[in-house]
């Protein structure tokens, strides 16, 4: 039986914790009902709070059914509390957990992208999986790029396309599939709230 992740996680410069119901106006407005941000995911934009909350609740259901759920980002410096957007693992039945991440696009090109997607490898350890998967819109080039910096190897285009339900009112579009294996050595400088901050070995 694999282990309960940490509500609350840190990096270096990142606070990630398990999104709470007064988040919602600052999840709404600084990336959810961005369609900029959400162009390439793989849920609908938020066209209202109401589709903001709907997602709090599925988080929470989330959190309850999963070892893990998804994560807010925080700056941990400063006073200046915003969202600066989310990443999380996802559990399916019969299906290998799968990474994700989405930033508001004031964080954009500061590698917060990174640092969080690495956070999910360092959590996906904690938990004792031996893998975690990603996939990546075939024209997501940043994504693509931040994907094979933190360790994720390419496995080719996927057997089935996935739904962009913000592309061109909804496209079936081709994917790539990444992995990355977790016995490999651990990224430098991340560490869990749950232990002392030490480098992660």
């Amino acid at each position: 039986m694999l282990a309960k992740a940490p509500q609350s996680f840190e990096t270096l410069r990142l606070l990630l914790r398990k999104p709470l119901p007064g988040d919602a106006q600052g999840i709404f407005r600084r990336y959810g009902g961005d369609p900029v941000v959400t162009q390439f995911l793989n849920w609908p934009t938020h066209r209202t709070i109401a589709d903001t909350y709907a997602f709090l609740r599925w988080s929470d259901a989330e959190w309850e059914r999963w070892p893990v759920g998804p994560y807010l980002l925080f700056c941990r410096e400063g006073q200046n509390q915003r969202v600066l957007g989310s990443a999380g693992i996802a559990f399916k039945e019969h299906e290998a957990p799968e990474a994700g991440y989405a930033l508001a696009q004031s964080a954009w090109g500061q590698g917060y992208a990174t640092e969080a997607l690495r956070a999910m490898v360092e959590i996906a350890r904690l938990l004792g999986l031996e893998s975690l998967r990603a996939r990546c819109h075939v024209e997501h080039a940043d994504s693509l790029r931040i994907l094979e910096k933190c360790g994720f190897r390419c496995e080719g285009i996927a057997r089935e396309r996935l739904l962009f339900p913000n592309l061109s009112g909804g496209v079936q579009a081709e994917v790539l599939n990444y992995s990355i294996r977790l016995d490999q050595t651990a990224g430098e400088g991340y560490f869990s709230t749950t232990t002392p901050r030490q480098k992660a070995t």
